[in-house]
């Protein structure tokens, strides 16, 4: 140090003065609690599972990075975390990792930093999911959903949203983020800001999820949304709601396998293969891309064929669910030209 303050005096910089002018720039450089922020500001919050992934950040990373500069931030810090979060859940460490992945390079991006520690690390083996309810189980989760049935201490709107996931397959998000504006009786429209491909997706209101639909508004009061929080008042479900209602109380539904609200959607999506829906029919129903040349010059919504899709699934649903199926109404044709 002092051969370098030397070699200072010798150019004419005055080594006292740079040591000031140095520790001024690291106590005025954005700590990671402030890089959080602006890329909330900037880019999170403009996301549809934003709000989910910033919490995924404060819940391991803010702990333990808040008030650190970012720039001190290494490569080592950034494994050990992650080692941490995978001992305890492998799934979350893989999704915390691509968010702080996104978030350094946004930080390099900004000028906070030359470059990422995070770049080019790995992330952990994660097997897919491949949970299906079989027919007993889920004849036993809509027993369990039913409104009248009071042994399950289940928020109703809860049980309407989770009953509305296995009729429409949509995602969890999606369905408690539900808007009454975003219905018109016969389709549910969700915004492309809503959706995971950033890509409309018109979802048919068939005659059982109408019901679920209807069931909701008594307890949607005067809010936006058609299931409403019972905590944040005005405000939507939330996916946590969804799961933790699962978790909960899945061993008093009689279901011994665990599974998710996700699964739900997963189990309508097999059952319309079973049915003979074609994948392309299936896939838009469930707002996916559709992938290759397909995607980009197949432009066909599709409308009728996803009704027809749901149509068949109720009608094996109240089947699976012991439901008595509606005589088919006559009507006379007398008269009629």
């Amino acid at each position: 140090k002092h051969g370098e303050a030397m070699q200072d005096l010798q150019k004419g910089v005055d080594p006292g003065l740079k040591a000031k002018e140095k520790k001024a720039k690291l106590k005025s450089a954005p700590t990671f609690e402030d890089l959080l922020e602006e890329f909330w500001g900037l880019e999170l919050s403009l996301q549809p599972s934003g709000a989910a992934r910033k919490r995924l950040v404060e819940k391991d990373a803010l702990k333990a990075w808040g008030k650190r500069k970012v720039a001190s931030i290494t490569r080592r810090d950034a494994v050990l975390l992650l080692d941490g979060v995978r001992k305890r859940a492998p799934v979350t460490a893989n999704r915390l990792q691509g968010i702080l992945v996104r978030m350094f390079n946004f930080a390099s991006e900004r000028g906070v930093i030359d470059h990422s520690p995070l770049t080019g690390m790995r992330r952990g083996k994660e097997k897919a999911r491949a949970r299906v309810l079989t027919d007993d189980e889920i004849k036993l989760l809509w027993g369990a959903l039913d409104l009248e049935r009071n042994d399950i201490d289940i928020y109703r709107p809860t049980k309407l949203a989770l009953k509305l996931i296995l009729l429409t397959g949509q995602r969890p998000g999606e369905v408690a983020g539900m808007k009454w504006e975003e219905l018109d009786g016969e389709w549910w429209t969700i915004p492309a800001t809503d959706t995971k491909t950033r890509e409309e997706n018109k979802v048919p209101i068939c005659t059982m999820a109408r019901e679920v639909i209807e069931e909701a508004r008594v307890y949607s009061g005067d809010t936006l949304y058609v299931f409403a929080s019972s905590y944040n008042r005005g405000s939507a479900l939330t996916v946590r709601a969804l799961s933790n209602a699962v978790r909960r109380h899945r061993t008093e539904m009689g279901i011994p396998e665990h599974f998710t609200p996700h699964d739900l959607r997963r189990t309508l999506r097999t059952r319309l293969a079973e049915l003979g829906v074609s994948d392309i029919v299936a896939e838009r129903l469930l707002g996916h891309k559709l992938q290759g040349v397909l995607g980009i010059y197949n432009r066909h919504a599709y409308e009728e064929e996803k009704r027809h899709a749901l149509t068949l699934w109720e009608r094996k649903l109240k089947i699976i669910v012991g439901m008595k199926r509606e005589k088919a109404k006559v009507f006379s044709i007398k008269g009629v030209r």
